[in-house]
């Protein structure tokens, strides 16, 4: 269970994002880092029941907090949140994991195409050409579209090159992304029921991470199938 003082912590590292505060409050960050871990391997332990995750620790999901900022503007020395992504292997699986990421005020799971390379991207479009409903069939039934109200990421102003803007499904040929999230309240994400909540998400997206995971790693001559 997620508490107060891990949510204050990281409000007050948003307020105070340098590293003369950090280490001031070195013993504050490391409690909140083991809460946080003990949460993950909680989500593992239940998101095992229907996805394999052979060999993945907590350790292996949880995102480093420092930031990388070589190339940003931004030098602010630390991220203001706690994320994970679960998945075979943690965050370096390289595959479409379930993330999760928990903010003060700005928490959510999250699930998707984010950054496909163009070879993905063709796939991705390739499907939604010759296959639509395997998709449709996922994202658009009223459970799903409930839970995963908000859809993040690009799309182009015009139909992709070989599509036409008549295409029935050219909405979704035009996407670049295509990252469904579910936010919750820093009530929510205190509450006891919390990591069976984020469970519940991680099972109703995994049909599309499926499809993904497919589509982009595992693609043969055969018709995804749910």
């Amino acid at each position: 269970m997620l508490t107060q003082p891990t949510f204050q912590f990281l409000k007050d590292l948003a307020e105070n994002n340098n590293r003369e505060w950090f280490a001031e409050n070195r013993a504050r960050y490391e409690t909140a880092k083991k809460e946080f871990e003990k949460f993950v391997e909680a989500l593992l332990k239940g998101v095992s029941e229907f996805e394999a995750l052979p060999n993945t620790t907590a350790k292996d999901c949880i995102f480093r907090i420092n930031r990388d900022i070589r190339f940003s503007k931004d030098k602010s020395p630390y991220k203001q949140w706690f994320s994970a992504a679960i998945g075979p292997g943690g965050r370096h699986s390289g595959r479409i994991d379930f993330y999760i990421h928990i903010q003060a005020g700005e928490s959510f799971l999250g699930a998707g195409m984010w950054n496909p390379t163009p070879k993905q991207l063709a796939k991705f479009r390739q499907e939604i050409d010759f296959n639509p409903q395997a998709l449709k069939s996922i994202i658009e039934t009223p459970e799903f579209r409930d839970y995963f109200p908000e859809i993040w990421g690009e799309t182009l102003q015009r139909p992709p090159k070989g599509y036409t803007k008549d295409h029935p499904d050219v909405e979704l040929l035009k996407r670049k992304q295509l990252f469904f999230m579910h936010k919750y309240t820093d009530k929510e994400v205190m509450s006891a029921g919390f990591v069976a909540e984020v469970i519940k998400g991680s099972r109703l997206i995994k049909p599309y991470c499926d499809l993904l995971n497919y589509l982009f790693f595992e693609e043969t001559e055969e018709t995804f199938e749910l």
